[in-house]
This record gives C-alpha cells, sequence and structure tokens, in this order.
C-alpha cells in the first residue's frame, strides 16, 4: 500500500509516522507513506498557498492551484482508488472505513488546514469525505494520522499476532472487548478476575462475552443523544 499525505504543515505529520507500528510497517515494505508539502507546489515567487475567502469572512482559505498541481502529478503516475478529504461535514471515521480504506493500493489524503481549502478540490478530487468528529480542530493532519495508523495495523503481516486486529473492538460491528489483565495477579489489593486464571475455556470465553456485552451497552449509553 501507498499512502500520499498532503499538507499545509508537513512537519505535523512526521514525528508520529516515525513511531510504532506504523515505522515498522515502512521498514518492513508493507507500507508506503509519502508527505507532500503544498508550498512545494505553489509556483509564485512568494510560495503562496492560501488566500482572503471571497465574499469576505475571518480566516484564510488554502488556495486550489497548489493542490491540483500535487494531485494531478500524483495520479498521473499511478491509479488512486481512494483521494480522501478531511472534511467536518463529512461521514464520522469509524473502522468499517478504515476496513474499507484498508482495502486499497493507493490512497491520497488531503489535510486541509486554516479556514479549510478551496472547495473546487473537493469537487474535482474527492472519493471520501471523512470527519474526525463533532468538533474542531486547527488542521486535518491529526485525522490524516488517526486514518493512517488505523488502517496499516490492517495490512496483513504488520501486526505480530494475526488475530490482533481481527478481535479489536468494532471490528464486529458495535462491539467493545472484554478487559485484559495480565501478571501479576493480585496488586495493591486488585485482583485479576479468577475465571481468567482458571484454565478452563468454556468458561473464560463466557465471562469474555458477557463483559463485551456489558461495556458495549455502557458505551452505548454513554454516546446516546441526551
Amino acid at each position: 500500500m501507498r499512502i500520499d499525505i498532503i499538507s499545509a504543515v508537513p512537519d505535523l505529520l512526521l514525528s508520529p509516522l516515525k513511531t510504532s507500528i506504523v515505522q515498522r510497517a515502512q521498514d518492513s515494505g508493507k507500507v508506503e507513506i509519502v508527505i507532500h508539502n503544498l508550498r512545494d507546489y505553489a509556483y509564485d515567487k512568494h510560495k503562496q498557498i492560501d488566500d482572503k475567502p471571497f465574499a469576505g469572512g475571518p480566516g484564510m482559505l488554502l488556495k486550489p492551484e497548489p493542490f491540483f498541481e500535487c494531485i494531478e502529478k500524483l495520479i498521473s503516475e499511478r491509479e488512486y482508488q481512494r483521494i480522501i478529504f478531511t472534511n467536518p461535514g463529512g461521514k464520522i471515521y469509524d473502522q468499517k472505513l478504515a476496513n474499507k480504506f484498508s482495502l486499497a493500493e493507493n490512497i491520497i489524503i488531503i489535510a486541509g488546514h486554516y479556514k479549510g481549502i478551496d472547495d473546487r478540490v473537493r469537487e474535482r478530487f474527492a472519493t471520501d469525505e471523512v470527519s474526525i468528529g463533532n468538533f474542531v480542530l486547527s488542521g486535518g493532519e491529526l485525522l490524516a494520522l488517526v486514518i493512517v495508523d488505523s488502517i496499516v495495523r490492517l495490512i496483513p503481516g504488520v501486526l505480530g499476532d494475526s488475530e490482533s486486529a481481527l478481535n479489536d473492538s468494532f471490528m464486529d460491528g458495535e462491539k467493545i472487548e472484554a478487559p485484559y489483565y495480565t501478571r501479576p495477579a493480585e496488586y495493591k489489593g486488585m485482583k485479576a478476575p479468577e475465571v481468567l486464571l482458571s484454565g478452563n475455556d468454556k468458561l473464560i470465553k463466557q465471562w469474555k462475552e458477557e463483559q463485551s456485552k456489558i461495556l458495549t451497552e455502557k458505551w452505548k449509553n454513554l454516546n446516546r443523544q441526551e
């Protein structure tokens, strides 16, 4: 898989993409991640990438030309199955989208910043519009990182335990995993559930299913509209 991220502030992306599972996936050749600095595609002498919005209003808007230059260059070099536009008006990102995106061979993520992006970029290129939630961030870079992390770990061979991703919360619809415990069995007076130490696979499976139902219902109650 190849993932191209277009950003006006690429430094925000560098450190997270060089750690943990994402870095190991790149080192093993499972994924290639390329960051594009939007200013590299601004060809006026001032490298201007933003301007005031038509009809006034606060903030600065990212101009269309650098995005068109970058994206048209990329799509001339390879086929992209997904061009993801980070957008407050998009579908809220979830595990179902992560699963779909992980099946693509090549992905472009367009990260907005400042007031936003000239809408002609979305109109021309976006195959998917995605939001991180009903709140405001300074830019789409954090969502871009969330997307990358969530799909890279689904690529076969990236995780050490092939079962890890399959058993994650939300992989089987709206379902939260049962809690986990490890050694020591007792710590500061707090004991791990005896059933997990019993060695009885049937009872352990039953306990995990019951706990999963309890936590899923709790999650649903927490997230119901008031």
